[in-house]
């Protein structure tokens, strides 16, 4: 199997011998959850195959944190060293098709891996086994498994379920893959300060009269508004919000209608709202409910308007970007890890996470050639060595016992 980009570097990463030699499980651990994917807090049967893997190797697991979650807790063989750092992975597929034509294809239609969570929670469960069979460590290291990562709340579910205040961590670490479409395989990106945008979600109805097409005089009719109202939502980045901040404001679903003779009584809007900082998505939130409002009073039609806190911003500590950076450069390389800090209209509620304990989120390349919630995404099992690999030097590298 080729672990290796030549165009970066004629050298292969470092992989852990032992995690090497863990790959036939790994790769079977990936396609069976890939082939039976499970969306946002329906991980039943994923949660259990982690279970029961971390239980397989002595790690203590505790389960119902955020409902479907998974926590392992792993103390290391030297006592001397009392920090805790934790290691996160989401569990949940995407609500879409599959077409990718692999023989391990989703057997759930309308679900899917998209996203590449399959790989993220076998790439812990690699770290989490290696982990557990060395113990070379100081400390103790705490294994989360997320449910519904893909806007639904998994991360603030954990936590209000007491994650933290039951397992108090020093720091916390996450990872995404990044296909072709955005990275060079095995290139590793972290920076310090916004990494992430936080995102808000929204939907708009609006509401008139209905009735028969052929008399449009006798309703109040919606579907114009619609045309108008996303004409005018769209100029709230160009006309309201400084072109020094990167903004986005995205309809994104349209629903009405449901006759070729009927003038709906509703329509329904629905979009995304993505920013760097939380002064300017509240100034998004005022101009949507307040355009939304006049829109619809000037076709005598009524708001309503259901705007929805999802994803906070994302900011990695500057100390523990440097760390990963470091972590990075010893197993992948000097020019395969990138610090250019350039953030990204996407949104990962591990953001929710690090503002209960200071850490880093970081991507890691790979060969596949579609972006990820495409129906044809598909990742590179060579990232699964690669990623547990990284995950067990960060915690080899940071729980370093004070004396040997």
């Amino acid at each position: 199997m080729k672990f290796i980009d030549e165009t970066l570097e004629n050298v292969a990463p470092q992989i852990i011998p032992l995690i090497a030699s863990y790959l036939p499980e790994l790769i079977s651990i990936r396609h069976d959850i890939h082939q039976h994917p499970e969306i946002g807090f329906e991980e039943v049967r994923t949660s259990a195959i982690v279970a029961e893997k971390l239980a397989s190797w002595g790690i203590e697991v505790i389960r119902g944190y955020g409902g479907t979650g998974v926590i392992g807790r792993l103390r290391g063989k030297h006592t001397d060293n009392k920090r805790t750092v934790g290691l996160r992975a989401d569990m949940d597929a995407l609500p879409m098709h599959e077409d990718t034509g692999l023989p391990f294809s989703s057997v759930y239609p309308g679900k899917f891996h998209g996203c590449g969570h399959d790989a993220h929670t076998t790439i812990l469960l690699g770290a989490a086994r290696y982990l557990a069979q060395t113990r070379d460590f100081s400390g103790t290291v705490i294994f989360v498994f997320q449910p519904a990562e893909e806007g639904l709340g998994g991360a603030r579910a954990m936590i209000a379920d007491g994650l933290f205040r039951d397992f108090p961590m020093d720091e916390i670490y996450g990872l995404h893959n990044a296909p072709a479409a955005y990275s060079q395989p095995n290139l590793l990106r972290v920076s310090a300060g916004v990494s992430l945008a936080g995102a808000d979600f929204f939907d708009i109805r609006l509401k008139g009269k209905g009735a028969h097409a052929a008399h449009p005089d006798a309703a109040y009719d919606p579907i114009p508004a619609v045309g108008a109202l996303i004409q005018a939502l769209q100029t709230i980045v160009s006309r309201n919000i400084s072109p020094s901040d990167p903004t986005v404001v995205s309809i994104t679903r349209i629903e009405a209608g449901s006759a070729y003779n009927v003038i709906p009584e509703s329509a329904v809007l629905s979009g995304t709202v993505r920013a760097f900082s939380d002064s300017v998505r509240e100034a998004i939130r005022k101009r949507i409910r307040e355009i939304s409002s006049n829109t619809a009073a000037a076709h005598n039609l009524t708001a309503e308007v259901d705007i929805r806190d999802v994803f906070s911003v994302l900011s990695n500590d500057a100390e523990a970007a440097e760390f990963v950076s470091e972590v990075g450069r010893e197993v992948l390389g000097n020019s395969r890890v990138s610090n250019i800090s350039k953030p990204s209209m996407g949104s990962e509620d591990f953001a929710d996470m690090l503002k209960h304990a200071p850490g880093a989120f970081f991507t890691l390349g790979h060969s596949g050639e579609k972006p990820v919630h495409n129906p044809g995404f598909i990742i590179d099992d060579a990232i699964l060595p690669v990623g547990a690999t990284l995950f067990a030097r960060l915690i080899e590298k940071r729980l370093v016992p004070l004396t040997r």
